[in-house]
């Protein structure tokens, strides 16, 4: 066959050996993180994989991740939820350029869709704007404001912030009725919106609905109002806010971020994570 002696007696070395067994063993963890965060891209595996003590850099991971066909692809069609065409009074913009260094010192609200069988169920959400934390939800067959009013009172249950909060949102009719902003007014909210039409005066709210559609309503293709009920808050809480990564907050959790916050001396300074 015209083959060299050495090849039949060819053995590959120990060390090929071990270095194809640890590249196999990276690429089953990095599958069982797509697995559990299909929304995960490179860097928030490489993150992943560093709490977990494993030291690759983040272009081998971005390889095997190609190769195995693991990079997120996802786009769907957007439903309009907002209806800014109303006579209630609007108000300006408090947060533009303003840094949050402080837990309930702005809360982001807004609404997003989720598709199911005979239509869409509307879930309405109030984030912290430091921590990403979702500190208000509520779910529901319709746009009405008790949507909205829900998600505001569970968040001002959880959090019994003192007066001053900021709460932003679009200028939709949930957020500018009469009944939502008597609300915000009992409890001392300063109220801002976002300007008519753009998206980035909430870029975190945004961010955050991307995050839910894409790792979890995408995934799972929601077939009834039941489903929803159950699979959203426990994504919200367990995943979300007790298990997901964010690159906003240092790769913390907003639940490890939110700690992390509270055994900060106070200093009058921004929160930076080391």
């Amino acid at each position: 066959m015209q083959l060299a002696p050495s090849t039949y007696y060819y053995q590959p070395l120990a060390e090929d050996n071990e270095h194809r067994q640890a590249e196999a063993d990276l690429r089953d963890r990095i599958e069982a993180i797509c697995l559990e965060f299909p929304g995960y891209g490179y860097r928030r595996v490489t993150w992943e994989l560093k709490r977990s003590h494993w030291i690759v850099n983040h272009k081998k991971i971005l390889r095997i991740m190609r190769e195995s066909d693991l990079l997120c692809r996802l786009q769907r069609k957007k439903v309009r939820t907002t209806n800014s065409k109303h006579e209630f009074p609007r108000y300006p913009n408090l947060i533009k350029n303003k840094a949050i260094t402080l837990l309930n010192q702005v809360w982001l609200a807004d609404i997003t869709y989720i598709r199911i069988l005979t239509g869409f169920v509307y879930l309405a959400a109030i984030l912290d704007a430091c921590s990403r934390k979702v500190i208000g939800y509520a779910i529901s067959r319709s746009l009405e404001t008790d949507l909205t009013l829900k998600a505001l009172k569970m968040a001002i249950s959880q959090r019994k912030p003192k007066h001053g909060v900021i709460h932003h949102s679009d200028q939709g009719v949930q957020y500018a009725s009469d009944e939502y902003v008597t609300e915000l007014k009992q409890y001392g909210f300063a109220i801002s919106m976002s300007r008519r039409g753009n998206p980035y005066d909430n870029a975190t709210m945004e961010s955050f609905f991307k995050t839910l559609k894409y790792e979890e309503v995408y995934l799972c293709e929601y077939e009834t109002y039941e489903d929803v009920t159950e699979k959203i808050p426990y994504f919200i809480e367990a995943v979300y806010n007790h298990k997901r990564l964010h690159s906003g907050i240092g790769y913390l959790t907003p639940d490890e971020y939110e700690q992390w916050l509270l055994n900060q001396p106070i200093t009058g300074e921004p929160a930076i994570l080391s």
